[in-house]
């Protein structure tokens, strides 16, 4: 029986005109069968540290401090994995392509999903939904990966509320934004988490990752 896994992507400072430098596409994936426990365990998190409200990287505080910390130790414990394109976004010249933002955008989540897929395994991709992503593009989205790989199952928008782990993608895509868009800002709270992820990887935050990275598997692309 082949094995399925899913996709729960998210993105931070990806509007055009937001003056951030950085688009953060990230995605947070889990085995299938894995998906209900990890629904389970989080939210006995929450209610460990009576976390009532949606998990988002713009409600992370000194108050809620611990339980970000522990949400993100639990990441680096489990089989879950993340990935992000990280898009500089003064590179962008649509313009000499004849393309729109909009387009941009969906081939940059293309970049995000075309990486080491298994054509023996099945996948379902779940992306937040956004007015910069329609339903007619999530289809499109999901023709195109089809014609080269023929595995994806479903792609599909969904709200954040339905899901903890595409809100785990938004806390850590969040959490890159900040680390590279938002120097200036000294939120003491969201500095420790940085500090955190980057004690639990093998390389820095700042550049792309090995191509053989599993856990934190970071794409700065080059547009030039």
């Amino acid at each position: 029986m082949s094995k399925t896994f899913n996709i729960y992507c998210d993105e931070s400072s990806h509007l055009e005109n937001d003056h951030k430098q950085f688009m953060v596409l990230g995605s947070v994936s889990s085995a299938y069968n894995q998906v209900k426990r990890h629904h389970e365990r989080i939210k006995e998190l929450k209610k460990k540290h009576r976390f009532y409200a949606e998990i988002k990287w713009s409600n992370v505080s000194s108050s809620q401090y611990e339980f970000y910390k522990e949400l993100l130790e639990y990441f680096f414990d489990t089989d879950l994995k993340f990935r992000a394109v990280m898009v500089n976004k003064h590179q962008i010249r649509n313009e000499d392509y004849g393309q729109s933002y909009d387009d941009f955008y969906y081939k940059m989540y293309y970049q995000l999903l075309n990486h080491k897929i298994n054509s023996t395994y099945f996948y379902n991709v779940y992306l937040d939904i956004k007015d910069t992503l329609s339903a007619y593009k999530v289809n499109k989205l999901k023709e195109i990966l089809n014609t080269k790989y023929g595995v994806f199952r479903n792609v599909q928008n969904i709200r954040s509320h339905e899901s903890i782990l595409l809100q785990l993608a938004d806390v850590i895509s969040g959490l890159l934004s900040y680390h590279h868009n938002d120097a200036d800002k000294k939120v003491k709270a969201k500095t420790d988490l940085i500090k955190l992820v980057q004690k639990h990887c093998d390389h820095d935050l700042n550049g792309s990752s090995p191509y053989g990275e599993e856990k934190v598997n970071l794409f700065f692309i080059d547009l030039k």
